[in-house]
């Protein structure tokens, strides 16, 4: 049987964009996930974007989870959209650090999301669930392994309800961590998050900026690809499939899809994988 799965979209740039999205949420709402996720740009660089996605999405009947990154951000502006996001009837977010703005200094009222969360708690009580961030493979700015560990402790410690995972392709280094998370202490959920592969120059990209390892026989298989997409994603499919085959069979609590604003990647991993 199929866990729950939650699917994440970025707020779109065009109103092209934002039209696309209308009809992939169409799509991807009929899977029935637990909830849609919104990302949030370094330093609220698309709070307005993200805003404006997320109300569409609870009105068009969706749970729907706003990423909250507090880097830059004030207590002011923070407990502004945790009151807007209160008066929309919104009962889940993702609280995370962020990145800061390319020539930003000051780094506002928070330096960690462990701070984020202790204040969201402070302040609203158990209105919101929230999600923050984990990652099998180390953050890249992490001390050592051992330091981003304790981070994830801290922030569920504060009193995040679940944690979701940086994309990756080694099940193992998934299955050590949160083995390792449990031994710690750690009593939340942790969600595997499943990236899709359909472009190779963009994962490489993405895998290089955020620290997440494509195995080097993936590198290897996609680069004889050349610019074969249909070929890529074939490869690709097969790869994530039995991923999230695997996971499931050692006892995920949830799927989370970082869907890139497309429905039928996920859509197909998701029949490929038992739902």
């Amino acid at each position: 049987m199929r866990p729950p799965v939650s699917f994440e979209f970025f707020p779109p740039n065009t109103t092209e964009g934002e039209a696309r999205l209308r009809g992939v949420h169409q799509r991807l709402a009929q899977a029935k996930p637990e909830y849609f996720s919104v990302t949030y740009g370094a330093g609220g660089a698309t709070r307005d974007k993200t805003l404006r996605t997320v109300l569409e999405i609870a009105a068009a009947g969706s749970k729907v989870a706003p990423h909250l990154s507090c880097i830059g951000a004030t207590r002011e502006s923070v407990d502004e959209l945790l009151a807007l996001y209160r008066s929309q009837g919104i009962r889940k977010l993702v609280a995370l650090r962020g990145d800061l703005p390319s020539g930003m200094v000051d780094t506002g009222d928070f330096r960690f999301a462990v701070d984020l969360v202790r204040h969201i708690r402070a302040t609203t009580g158990d209105w919101f669930g929230i999600a923050v961030a984990a990652y099998p493979e180390v953050h890249p700015q992490a001390s050592s392994a051992q330091a981003d560990l304790e981070a994830l402790v801290a922030k569920v410690g504060a009193g995040a309800d679940t944690a979701i995972t940086q994309y990756f392709y080694n099940v193992d280094a998934f299955l050590w961590f949160r083995d390792a998370a449990v031994a710690a202490g750690v009593c939340a959920p942790i969600v595997p998050g499943i990236m899709p592969i359909g472009n190779y120059r963009q994962l490489t990209r993405f895998s290089d900026a955020c620290g997440a390892e494509i195995p080097r026989w993936i590198r290897q298989r996609l680069a004889q690809y050349g610019e074969d997409l249909q070929a890529i994603r074939a490869f690709g499919h097969e790869v994530v499939a039995a991923q999230c085959r695997r996971l499931v069979a050692e006892g995920v609590d949830a799927l989370h899809f970082y869907t890139m604003n497309q429905a039928e990647p996920t859509l197909e991993l998701l029949a490929a994988s038992g739902g």
